[in-house]
């Protein structure tokens, strides 16, 4: 039976559960759970996180923690019970958790790392605290380094900063509002700025000693010097070196390791230096042998120097390698670094070019204590301390220190009987009183232990040694009466066996008689004779000797003469031994008592140090003096105290307030004193006035505080010693000082006084002194003393005076005093401090001073647990707002709208002040309840004054809702200051409805409200959807969506508006649909019906609602932009069924309206261009591609255009879409697109404004402005020729304003597009199909078709990888079908994707004759409006033999909106139409296009246009083996069948150009191989021979007979070219003079092909040619394929091709008689011509004619089965010239005749089929014999210049040479030829072609061509009877078209 659970009611998760079992709840580990009930080992309940899931898991799996349940029952929440400190970590490890993870996705590897570590160590940290065996310190410890990391955290991640108190968070609701300011500005600024250490302390480390010549041991001594004063600042550092120069002891690091301790700021600086000498311990000379002496001495090495300024800016992980100098003269040892640093260390040389010692050395910031937890490392492996010579910069009472420094300086000696001068060297000993060596206590200095004795360097034979070396004696204070030190003085000889001789000794006592130590300084100590050691042992026979020469007696003759002497240094550092023989005097007053008066004058003389170390003896003393002779002394005791007082006010000395603090509580015990110190003080306060100098009084006010701390003491001692006696006496007194004090203080002066002075110092102490009165006055005693003190200032002061700021001061350390936090006196207080306060904010001064002040007041107001207020804070809040709430608006006003000042730290402090008195005007807010507004506003007399306190308001109110009012991670004081500000518009939009509504309505309010509204709602801090579900959670708990409170605020007030809602139509509608962007439904459904209202009024106003429109439109364009909005708004907007909450949708509103269908046209409208809008906005979002955007834009600029006809925002999108091109450097797209701006404009002289970038000019400048730009776009995109209609334009407008300087460089610069037309190459590009299918796309794409213009050399396969980046969530479709309804409706994404061909539109340019590819290739791919794509597929049944039957092909022609190139690099599809292909055309088109390829490649090859003959080789291959299996064979069996002819009659033509393309196979393939074996390489032989094996079996298949031997043994060239057999021409014998050659110009040619071909060289030109063959199947199999693009060969060139324009030999124009058989049967039908004309007959040996006469020269045709596009696109790379004379041609001069090579042949001119060959090919072979006038700027080639080897001819075929009628039939469905055969059959206007293009005139007149016919024929016999000698006449050469 499941219970209801007690106690146990929340729990962890230990372990994954999968609830597996019914009802069973999964569990992941490290959830957290809620338990409502329990059974048998189960509990039942839900997850927190997931409240509304319950089920049951099992109890093992629950670790169960105490909890607080609060409501109790079915909505019981649940709290655990455990430090607030976990539950934050808790918390925010579950957020980071998610967040680290993403930092993964996002690639940043340091911070995830790093997170990760600080993730692990909170962890840890955690458990510790779980575990709860920490002590209170360690505790404490932990906690600060938890909340340091999650900071850190939260800062690193862009979390909100957390207010926290003592480690814990802080709830907002239970503090001030002046509080939560101050610790989020604690915490901001600690995140903000470190402060800067005060102390600080060096690092060494010393490593090795690098050097050559060692061998010897070292010692080396660091210290720290000022190089400014000349002296050591530090004692030594000593560490032993070996014999290498390593450490002597490296396992003890403590010898290696210091630091230099207590260096205060002032000495990082350049000229304090690290001073390192080195000493050796050996030989006397560093070159003796080594068996000469055992004695070791201690000798000078070197020296080496570093500026600690220099370890500031070094890298402190290094080490550093310091320079040791060597000492070459001794005798400047003592001054060696000193030169150094002087940089006069030219004497001195390096001890070796590699010497160094090699220290680590770093610059370690902060106080002992704190490096000791940041280092713990550095300390726990042992670093011995060095420390600075006397104290450091702060001394700290408790300090022990007693160390006697002394410093052996120099000696002077007498040679003592020697020729040369003495090696002298002293031994330092510390002996006791009784004469016993002190062990240990002589130090060489820190790192070493301490020594018994001391030996000195030794100097080589020198009587004026200067040692300088400093040893420490740190004697104990115990021993040092009586102990002294003794130098001995030895005489070190070099013979001898090195003895060391005693020739002398001094001492030196450590205290005097009378206890003063040795004073500081220089002593010349007296040089005692001593010869035997013996003599020394009794010490008490010398210390009755005088010791220094400064105290020897006037007799002593004997020793003054003395000439010997020794100098020391002495210096004491110690706490408890004094120096000062003054200081001892006074502590021994009672002693010598004539001598006080003397010591109390002397102690202002005495410094700091010896006092503070005197302190509780000095005080005693002095209030001792004052106990017995108090009124001889009184004044002078009472100095002394002010003295030391102050004295503890120096930085130095404060530590030692607590002390004296101390002395004061504990040790005090003068219990009269006080009548005395009120006595004295009361005196100096009455002689203020009329004293001259002010500045001792001033001393003895400032040290006030401390002298009533003494003053109340002493009374209270005197009270309980007497029981309370003489109480009203001590009252009185202090009421007579506050008298004196009053009266001083009332006293007026100008400017600054010295009296004016002295109040201010009072005034600086008085609140210190307020405690004390409050031990023996009560709170409202204290209170009057302090309102009648305050009150007696004068009441006018200057503005400068420096009274104001204090007397501001003085308030503020009164309301932060214990006085003020008490209510009794705070009542009293209050009057005073607003009264200060008002004044100063009125007058704009002392703000910084005004805010702490206000801050303080408002933080003491506090609200009861109950949330009740007690009536004295209800009051103390009225005075306040009574007072101060207008003058804080005003002051905030001010403060925000003044610039701010310079300067890092006044921003800083400008800044601090604003969000002071902001946090103070919430507080008070937050503080004020009904009855506080009531009366406020009721206060307002006036209508006017009530309308500029609400205005005040809500200005202010905008101000704090500024982003940049907070620092962006403080949300909890966004939250707060809203909470605020929505609590006071609830209470003022009462007054606004009762004081300013119907006659009474001032708009300036109301729209200062509304406007207040909007931008409340907006703000970013209360955008919940943007947040964290956990935050979200917080937030919504504490103080719900404060948007939607807002929201229906604004809706109340508008419905109290009434008729005067016209005044904010329009002006509301951008700020009010702002609101409804925001993504919250209740939000929206309040806002929406506003809209509906307006429009409604905006009818019944001016009948319509335009301006509605018209600002609705505006503003949704400018915030669509901005990003805000979302597709459930555009439902919202349009949807019919009415939403959830009380409103129904705009639309339904609007339907029953009268005016309802403009209402639904405008909704309508709107909803359309929020589509629009929508995809703009989020394409533009960062990381989108460039083709989204644009395609995104010009949607959006067409719906401006068309549906809004809005100017401006065209044009401003117009602009947008031109710098997208022009980022994605589509530039021929960016210059159409400023096109359309530029055809906005006239050329007229309108001025225009100022607009975008645009300057203010006229119509006309701006037009030619963008005529320039948009030519120099153009140029850079290669469209030259829309260029060249803009000059002219351009030059128009010039020439008629008679600018010629301005045209010249037009015509100029249209010359030059000219040129580059002619001359530079032209990349042609792809076309694309893409469809984008299912509902998941932009609505701009969504189940649209478009083609797209691809970026150079995109291929398909490119193109699809780039929409599938575009569109990643994209599926690409594997078929071309239309899809069906399901993928259209589908929730995904589809695209499909094909290539198509483009069908040009200026058909008459492509078709003229002699047009330059370079001309006709802009023709071919600009402004092109439909496009092709061809699909095969079978249609009935499809015969398993022979596919061919049933093979059609279904042709879709594609209509776009606009032309490509436009404005976009995609467009559109408006119109689709589809026609079928029928097998037999197929067939036609196939066999078309592959004699196509294989002229071009034939052509290339002879040309040496190609690398290898590879191509060549497999498209031979590819044919050939194709056709012997049956290729060919399979259209013969398909189509020239009996049954197929008798079933389709109306395809004998076709049928019968089927056949003359297959024999025009054959010949061709009979010329390539002969090319072939010209070109073949050795090793292709055995191919070469298996293709003609194959090719005769070919021949023999089509029924055609052997060639004759020649052709295969010998191919020679044919005249024309080409071995094709022509149609439309009468063959002509050519002259073999008669050639003449034109010189052409050559262009590399540009391959187009595509992935799939549906002949078999696309995948043969990859193959292996070896023995590599294609099966019919390869070569006529067309599968369907998204890749496929067309049936004809538009993939199936080579990559290897190009075109070629081989020279052409003229032709004799003569042509015989019998010929005219020949063309006659040409001009028949098929039906009409002789059998022969079909079906070929054996030739005749008679008519065979020698190949250099025969050629042939039919006329190029155009394929009926091939539209325009093909056609034209082929003309791509034909570089072609003429092939002879024009008799109409301008030009006159003819070219020398040369004699033609048999090679050489007439130039192409080749009209294809396809896009992807090259060359203006025709289908017919004949193409190879024509040619263009030449497309390149044709040069005339001097005779004798020699062309490259074109096309070789071929043989004639058997019987005939084929020709037929001058014009071919066209297929009703397809576009007529390109051009006109005959000038005088097709008469066209001539043109006379420029020079460049013209043919040199012929001699002879042409022959006359046959009429024309209007039927297409097969292949015609030539007649038998023709002679083949007889010369065939040349035909006309074409004239190009008229356009």
């Amino acid at each position: 039976m499941w219970i209801p659970t007690e106690h146990e009611k929340y729990g962890v998760v230990l372990a994954s559960f999968r609830g597996t079992v019914q009802h069973g709840l999964p569990l992941e580990i490290g959830d957290t759970v809620q338990i409502l009930e329990k059974c048998e080992g189960w509990y039942r309940g839900f997850i927190l996180k997931n409240p509304n899931v319950k089920g049951i898991f099992p109890c093992s799996y629950i670790h169960l923690k105490n909890a607080v349940v609060k409501n109790k029952g079915q909505f019981e929440t649940v709290i655990p019970v455990e430090d607030s400190v976990i539950t934050e970590m808790t918390s925010t490890l579950r957020e980071w958790g998610a967040m680290w993870k993403q930092l993964y996705v996002k690639n940043e590897g340091d911070l995830f790392h790093r997170l990760w570590h600080v993730m692990n160590e909170i962890l840890d940290l955690r458990r510790q605290v779980l575990v709860g065996h920490l002590t209170h310190d360690r505790m404490k410890d932990v906690k600060q380094h938890i909340t340091a990391r999650l900071d850190w955290g939260n800062e690193q991640l862009c979390l909100d900063l957390v207010p926290r108190r003592e480690f814990s968070m802080v709830d907002p609701d239970e503090i001030s509002v002046t509080e939560l300011y101050r610790l989020m500005e604690h915490r901001h600024r600690k995140k903000e700025t470190a402060t800067p250490a005060s102390t600080h302390h060096l690092f060494v480390h010393v490593k090795s000693l690098m050097s050559a010549n060692l061998g010897e041991e070292l010692e080396v001594f660091f210290h720290i010097y000022d190089g400014r004063e000349n002296r050591p600042l530090s004692e030594r550092f000593f560490v032993r070196l070996n014999k290498n120069g390593l450490p002597k002891w490296p396992e003890k690091t403590e010898r290696q390791c210091t630091l230099f301790v207590d260096l205060g700021s002032s000495d990082l600086r350049k000229d304090v230096y690290i001073v390192v000498h080195i000493i050796r311990i050996g030989r006397m000379g560093a070159g003796e042998k080594k068996n000469t002496c055992s004695v070791q001495y201690r000798r000078p090495f070197g020296c080496a120097v570093v500026s600690i300024a220099d370890l500031l800016t070094a890298d402190s992980k290094d080490d550093h390698l310091l320079k040791v100098y060597a000492c070459n003269t001794e005798i400047e040892w003592y001054q060696i670094h000193e030169n150094i640093i002087r940089k006069a260390n030219s004497r001195y040389n390096l001890s070796g070019s590699n010497t160094g010692l090699a220290v680590a050395l770093q610059l370690l910031h902060g106080d002992i204590d704190q490096l000791r937890r940041e280092y713990m490392g550095l300390f726990t492996r042992g670093v011995c301390i060095t420390k600075k010579l006397g104290f450091s910069d702060i001394i700290m009472p408790g300090e022990m220190r007693n160390d006697l420094y002394m410093t052996l300086e120099k000696g002077e000696f007498e040679k003592g009987g020697k020729s040369v001068a003495r090696n002298v060297e002293i031994t330092v000993y510390v002996l006791d009183a009784d004469g016993q060596i002190l062990k240990g206590y002589v130090a060489a200095g820190s790192g070493e232990p301490g020594a018994d004795e001391y030996h000195s360097l030794v100097l080589y034979h020198n009587n004026s040694p200067r040692w300088a070396e400093q040893i420490k004696l740190p004697i104990p204070v115990d021993m040092f009466r009586g102990s002294h030190v003794r130098f001995e003085f030895r005489h070190c000889s070099t013979k001898d066996k090195g003895e060391k001789k005693l020739f002398g000794y001094s001492f030196v006592p450590l205290m005097q008689e009378d206890g003063r130590t040795l004073p500081d300084g220089t002593h010349e100590l007296i040089i005692h004779k001593c010869e035997e050691n013996a003599s020394l042992a009794d010490c008490s026979r010398y210390l009755k000797l005088p010791y220094s020469k400064a105290n020897l007696p006037t007799n002593s003759l004997t020793l003054k003469g003395n000439k010997e002497s020794f100098w020391i240094t002495s210096f004491l550092c110690s706490t408890k031994l004094t120096q000062n023989g003054d200081m001892l005097d006074l502590l021994k007053w009672r002693a010598h008592p004539e001598r006080i008066n003397d010591s109390l004058s002397k102690l202002k003389e005495i410094d700091g140090s010896e006092i503070v170390k005197f302190l509780q003896d000095t005080l005693d003393t002095l209030f001792g003096i004052l106990d017995e002779s108090s009124q001889r002394y009184s004044l002078k005791v009472f100095d002394s105290l002010v003295h030391i007082i102050n004295l503890l006010q120096d930085s130095k000395f404060q530590h030692f307030k607590p002390v004296m603090d101390t002395y004061i509580e504990s040790h005090f015990a003068g219990a009269l004193s006080y009548r005395d110190l009120i006595k004295v003080l009361k005196w100096y306060v009455d002689r203020i006035v009329e004293a001259e100098h002010q500045d001792h009084i001033q001393q003895v006010l400032k040290a006030s505080d401390y002298i009533f701390k003494y003053i109340i003491q002493s009374r209270r001692l005197f009270s309980l010693a007497t029981g309370g006696q003489n109480e009203e006496e001590f009252r009185a007194c202090i009421l007579e000082l506050f008298m004196s004090i009053r009266f001083f203080l009332s006293q007026e002066s100008k400017g600054i006084s010295p009296v004016t002075q002295t109040q201010a110092v009072f005034l600086r102490t008085f609140p210190a002194i307020y405690s004390e009165l409050l031990k023996f006055f009560t709170v409202r005693d204290v209170a009057g003393f302090v309102r009648e003190t305050l009150a007696s200032l004068p009441a006018v002061v200057q503005a400068d005076s420096p009274l104001e700021a204090v007397k501001l001061q003085c308030i503020s350390k009164t309301v932060e005093s214990q006085l003020y936090i008490n209510p009794e006196s705070r009542c009293i207080l209050l009057p005073v401090v607003l009264r200060v306060l008002h004044t100063c904010l009125q007058e704009q001064r002392d703000l910084v001073m005004c805010a702490r002040i206000f801050t303080s007041m408002l933080s003491l107001i506090k609200k009861e647990e109950n949330g009740t207020v007690e009536p004295a804070v209800s009051e103390e809040v009225e005075l306040i707002v009574e007072s101060l709430l207008e003058v804080l608006l005003r002051t905030i006003l001010e403060i925000s709208n003044r610039p701010q000042p310079a300067g890092p730290a006044m921003r800083l402090q400008f800044q601090d002040v604003t969000g002071e008195f902001v946090a103070c005007l919430l507080a008070l807010l937050r503080h004020m309840s009904d009855k506080h507004y009531q009366k406020l506003l009721q206060a307002y007399s006036s209508k006017d004054d009530l309308r500029d306190f609400l205005l005040h308001v809500f200005t202010v109110f905008r101000i704090l809702i500024r982003p940049e009012m907070f620092p962006k991670d403080w949300t909890v004081m966004r939250l707060v200051t809203n909470n605020v500000i929505i609590t006071t518009v609830l209470y003022l939009s009462d007054a606004l409805r009762k004081n300013f509504l119907n006659d009474k309505f001032d708009y300036k309010v109301w729209d200062s409200y509304f406007y207040l509204s909007v931008i409340f709602i907006n703000q970013p801090c209360l955008q919940l959807e943007s947040f964290s579900p956990s935050k979200r959670k917080k937030i919504l708990e504490k103080y719900g969506d404060m948007r939607v409170m807002m929201g229906c605020e604004i809706f109340s007030m508008w419905q109290n508006l009434g008729e005067h809602k016209l005044n904010f139509i329009p002006a509301m509608i951008g700020p009010f649909l702002e609101v409804t962007l925001v993504p919250q439904p209740d939000l929206r459904n309040v806002m929406i019906p506003i809209f509906h209202d307006m429009m409604d009024w905006e009818q019944r106003r001016s009948g319509n609602f335009k301006q509605v429109e018209a600002k609705l439109i505006d503003k949704l364009d400018s915030l669509m932009s901005e990003g805000k909005g979302d597709e459930t708004y555009r439902e919202l907007f349009n949807s019919i069924i009415p939403l959830f909450g009380p409103y129904p949708s705009l639309l339904k509103k609007i339907e029953r309206e009268t005016w309802r269908e403009s209402g639904i046209s405008l909704i309508a409208t709107v909803t359309r261009l929020m589509e629009r809008l929508l995809d703009y906005r989020d394409c533009m979002k960062l990381g989108e591609v460039d083709g989204k955007k644009i395609g995104c834009t010009v949607s959006l600029l067409n719906f401006y255009k068309t549906e809004l006809n809005k100017e401006e925002m065209y044009i401003r999108y117009i602009h947008k879409l031109y710098d997208l091109h022009l980022k994605a450097q589509n530039y021929t797209e960016a210059s159409y697109t400023l096109l359309l701006y530029d055809e906005l404009l006239e050329w007229s002289d309108r001025p225009l404004r100022e607009f975008l970038n645009y300057p203010m000019q006229s119509e006309w400048q701006r037009k030619e402005y963008l005529h320039l730009t948009i030519i120099q776009n153009f140029d850079r995109g290669k469209c030259w020729e829309n260029g060249i209609i803009l000059c002219r334009e351009l030059a128009d407008q010039y020439e008629s304003y008679y600018d010629y300087r301005n045209l010249s460089k037009m015509r100029m610069m249209e010359a030059s597009l000219y040129d580059k037309i002619m001359d530079q190459q032209r990349l042609e590009p792809e076309f694309f199909r893409v469809g984008f299918y299912g509902k998941k796309f932009p609505f701009f794409l969504r189940n649209k078709e478009f083609v797209c213009r691809g970026h150079d050399y995109e291929r398909l396969e490119a193109f699809q990888q780039r929409m599938l980046n575009e569109f990643p969530h994209a599926i690409a479709m594997q078929h071309v079908n239309q899809p069906d309804q399901t993928i259209y409706q589908a929730d995904a994404q589809y695209l499909q994707i094909y290539a198509v061909t483009p069908i040009p539109e200026s058909q008459d340019v492509l078709q003229r004759d002699g047009v330059p590819d370079n001309i006709k290739s802009f023709y071919k791919f600009n402004h092109i409006w439909k496009f092709r794509y061809d699909r095969p597929f079978h249609k009935g049944t499809k015969d398993k033999e022979n596919e061919f039957k049933s093979l059609w092909v279904e042709r879709t022609t594609l209509t776009l909106v606009q032309s490509l190139p436009g404005i976009s690099r995609w467009f559109e599809v408006e119109k689709r139409e589809l026609v079928e292909v029928s097998p037999l055309e197929n067939a036609i088109e196939v066999i078309e296009n592959k004699n196509l390829q294989l002229r071009t490649l034939i052509t290339q090859c002879q040309s040496r246009q190609m690398q290898n003959i590879n191509p060549l080789t497999m498209c031979l291959n590819g044919v050939i083996d194709a056709a012997v299996n049956g290729g060919l064979a399979r259209y013969q069996e398909a189509f020239f069948v009996k049954d197929y002819i008798m079933n389709h009659p109306e395809d004998g033509d076709k049928i019968g150009r089927l056949r003359e393309l297959m024999f025009e196979q054959a010949h061709i393939l009979e010329y390539g191989l002969a090319v072939h074996e010209k070109y073949v390489p050795q090793d292709m032989r055995p191919l070469h021979k298996k293709l003609v094996d194959q090719f005769h079996l070919m021949k023999s298949s089509l029924g055609i007979q052997e060639f004759p031997a020649y052709v295969r043994a010998s191919p020679v060239p044919f005249t024309n070219g080409s071995p094709r057999t022509y149609r439309n021409s009468v063959p002509s014998i050519i002259s073999p003079d008669a050639g003449r050659g034109v010189a052409r110009r050559s262009y590399p040619a540009v391959n187009r092909y595509s992935s799939s071909s549906l002949s078999s060289q696309a995948s043969n030109e990859v193959s292996n040619i070896t023995g590599q063959s294609e099966s019919s199947d390869e070569v006529f199999n067309m599968q369907p394929s998204p890749s496929t693009s067309s049936l004809s060969s538009n993939h199936s060139a080579s990559p290897n091709v190009t075109s070629s324009a081989p020279s052409s030999a003229r032709g004799s124009p003569q042509m015989a008689e019998k010929h005219k058989h020949s063309r006659e049967n040409a001009c028949l039908s098929p039906r009409e011509r002789p059998v022969s004309a079909i079906f070929s007959n054996p030739l005749d040996p008679a008519q065979r004619a020698p190949a250099h006469q025969i050629g042939d020269t039919t006329l190029p045709r155009s394929d009926p089965n091939l539209s325009a596009p093909d056609k034209a696109s082929s003309t791509k790379n034909t570089r072609s010239q003429s092939p002879g004379p024009m008799s109409r041609s301008p030009q006159k001069t003819a070219m020398p005749p040369f004699t033609p090579s048999p090679t050489e042949c007439q130039s192409t001119s080749l009209v294809s089929n396809s896009p992807v060959l090259s060359g203006s090919y025709s289908s017919g072979i004949s193409s190879l014999s024509r040619c263009s006038v030449s497309e390149a700027s044709g040069t005339e080639l001097p005779a004798g210049d020699h062309l490259p080897h074109p096309l070789p001819p071929p043989a004639p075929l058997p019987n005939s040479i084929s020709s037929s009628s001058d014009e071919p039939i066209r297929r009703e469905n397809k576009t007529p030829p390109p051009y006109s055969v005959y000038e005088r059959n097709n008469p066209r206007r001539p043109v006379p072609l420029p020079h460049s293009l013209s043919i040199p005139p012929q001699t002879d007149p042409p022959a006359l061509p046959p009429k024309p016919h209007q039927i297409r024929t097969g292949s015609m016999k030539l007649d038998g009877n023709a002679d083949p000698r007889v010369p065939r006449p040349r035909p006309l050469p074409r004239k190009v078209s008229q356009l």
